[in-house]
C-alpha cells in the first residue's frame, strides 16, 4: 500500500512539473518578444554573437557539409548506375543537399556547437551569480544576455545553412567530375534545374526556426540552471538534446506544410 501511494505520488509530481516546465518555457519565449521589440537593442553584442556561432563554426560546417556531398554522391551513384541514370545524379544531390540535408546536418552541428556552449555559458553566469549582480546594477540581464543571443542564431544559422549546401554541393561536384570529367557549370545547372523558388523558401524558413529553437532552448536551459557547476553541465546536456528533439519534429512540420502548399 506504501509503495503503491509512493509511485501514485512520484508520478503527480511528475507530471505537475512537466506541465510547470512548459507553462515557463512559453512564459520565457513570449518574454523574448517582447524584449525583442524594446529599446536599447544591444547590437554590438548580437554582432559579437553572430561572430560567436557563425565564424566560429564556418570550419566545422565546411568539414561536414564538404564530406556529406562527397559520401552522399558516392552512395547514390551505384543506385542510379543500375537503372542507367547517372545523367540524374546532379539533380538527385542538389534536391537532398538544398531541400534536407544542407538545413538538418547545419542545425545539428550548431544545436551540439552553439546550444551547448549557450546552456553553459548562461548556467555558469546564473550558479556564480553574475545574472542577479546584473540585475542589481539596473542592466536588464534577459535583454544583454538572452535577447542578443537568440537573435544572432536565428539570423546565422540560415547563412551557415546556405554556406554548407553550396560546399556540399561542391563536395559532390568534386567526386561526379572524377568519375565523368564534367564542368562546374553543368553540374550546378542540373543540380538546381529541379529546385523550385518554394524549396528555396522552404529551407529558409527552416533555417529561421532552427535557429530560434536552437537559441530559445539554449538561454532557457541555461538562464534557469541550478545546483551549481553540476547544473551547468546538465543545462548543456539539456540544451542539445532538446534541441535536437525538436528540430526533428519542426523538420516533419514543416515539410507537411511545404507539401500542401505545393
Amino acid at each position: 500500500m506504501f509503495n503503491r501511494m509512493r509511485n501514485k505520488y512520484t508520478f503527480s509530481k511528475g507530471v505537475d512539473e512537466y506541465f510547470s516546465g512548459i507553462h515557463k518555457a512559453y512564459l520565457f519565449t513570449a518574454l523574448f518578444f517582447k524584449e525583442a521589440f524594446r529599446r536599447p537593442f544591444h547590437l554590438r553584442e548580437v554582432i559579437n554573437q553572430c561572430f560567436e556561432v557563425g565564424l566560429k563554426s564556418l570550419a566545422l560546417i565546411s568539414l561536414t557539409g564538404f564530406i556529406v556531398g562527397i559520401v552522399f554522391t558516392k552512395q547514390s551513384r551505384p543506385s542510379l548506375e543500375d537503372f542507367g541514370a547517372t545523367s540524374w545524379l546532379p539533380s538527385l544531390i542538389g534536391i537532398a543537399i538544398i531541400k534536407a540535408l544542407g538545413p538538418l546536418v547545419t542545425a545539428l552541428i550548431c544545436a551540439g556547437k552553439v546550444g551547448s556552449s549557450i546552456g553553459a555559458e548562461l548556467g555558469s553566469m546564473r550558479v556564480t551569480e553574475q545574472i542577479d549582480a546584473m540585475e542589481v546594477s539596473a542592466i536588464n540581464p534577459f535583454k544583454y544576455l538572452v535577447v542578443t543571443r537568440v537573435i544572432a542564431t536565428t539570423l546565422t544559422i540560415p547563412v551557415l545553412a546556405l554556406y554548407c549546401s553550396f560546399v556540399a554541393l561542391y563536395g559532390s561536384y568534386l567526386n561526379v567530375h572524377a568519375e565523368e570529367t564534367s564542368s562546374m557549370i553543368s553540374f550546378y545547372q542540373s543540380a538546381f534545374k529541379t529546385i523550385s523558388f518554394l524549396d528555396i523558401a522552404t529551407s529558409v524558413v527552416k533555417t529561421i526556426v532552427y535557429g530560434f529553437t536552437i537559441g530559445i532552448v539554449g538561454c532557457y536551459k541555461g538562464y534557469h540552471a541550478t545546483q551549481g557547476t553540476r547544473g551547468v553541465g546538465k543545462a548543456a546536456n539539456q540544451a542539445v538534446v532538446l534541441a535536437m528533439f525538436l528540430i526533428f519534429i519542426e523538420e516533419v512540420i514543416i515539410v507537411q506544410i511545404a507539401n500542401w502548399i505545393r
